[in-house]
């Protein structure tokens, strides 16, 4: 069977132009894939096109208004979740007219459907005293306890997300005044954020205890750490890669 011209693109945009050339994460990646999927899912389904047999012209303002609505009416997807969807869509058919001109058109029906607005939820926090009782959680007369309240310090006085986390290295830790950490963040953009002192003394002791600032250590800085947030029920879980202190040590003072 002959590939259709949607195929080709689909897949050019997901494995090439996403990673290849916008250097997107796999995460990221992952998320756009997703779209496609319950696309593709809907005119099969709803739509009763093959995704073998759906075409570039096939697509336009009508059926991904229709997709749109079925995320909304049937799979109840939240204003948020349908925003994504769209933003999705809008990168892939902004990818699409510098590739297929004579869709050029089309492409730019689709890339004026709106985003949904929609209310911003207010973005709780924890009081102090519910902060002080989280830090207070791990046990520091272990080693894991120690390893756990560091994470935890780290957590609370850079803002860092779990990915950051988790891609932390050795190499991106400056103890020395300014103290600051380097974090790769969404975007692969990387940001210095400096320390309270606390949390440089809890993060020294960390390294000199698990012997990380031996040149070639290869040694993780933690498997694994589960813990419980001021929400009821909720747990987070945090999964360290290898920590190597062979990345570049220079920051910005």
């Amino acid at each position: 069977m002959k590939p259709t011209d949607l195929s080709i693109h689909v897949t050019s945009f997901l494995t090439h132009h996403l990673a290849a050339q916008r250097n997107l994460s796999p995460n990221t990646i992952r998320s756009y894939r997703d779209v496609f999927t319950l696309f593709l899912r809907f005119c099969r389904d709803v739509r009763g096109i093959a995704p073998e047999k759906l075409r570039l012209e096939q697509i336009d303002v009508s059926l991904v208004e229709a997709f749109l609505d079925h995320l909304e009416t049937e799979r109840k997807s939240s204003p948020r979740t349908r925003n994504h969807r769209l933003a999705t869509l809008h990168a892939f058919f902004r990818y699409v007219q510098a590739e297929e001109p004579a869709y050029i058109l089309q492409c730019q029906k689709i890339l004026a459907i709106p985003l949904r607005r929609h209310v911003r939820p207010v973005v709780g926090y924890l009081s102090k005293e519910e902060l002080a009782e989280l830090l207070a959680q791990p046990d520091v007369q272990t080693l894991d306890g120690r390893r756990d309240a560091v994470l935890l310090s780290v957590l609370y006085d850079t803002g860092a997300r779990v990915q950051e986390l988790i891609d932390l290295s050795v190499g991106d830790v400056r103890l020395d005044s300014p103290a600051q950490l380097r974090l790769l963040g969404k975007g692969r953009k990387m940001r210095a954020v400096p320390l309270m002192n606390n949390t440089v003394q809890l993060l020294r002791d960390h390294i000199q205890e698990n012997h990380l600032d031996r040149p070639n250590n290869l040694t993780s800085l933690s498997s694994r750490m589960h813990a419980t947030s001021a929400c009821p029920g909720r747990e987070f879980v945090i999964f360290f890669k290898s920590i190597s202190p062979k990345r570049n040590t220079n920051f910005q003072a």
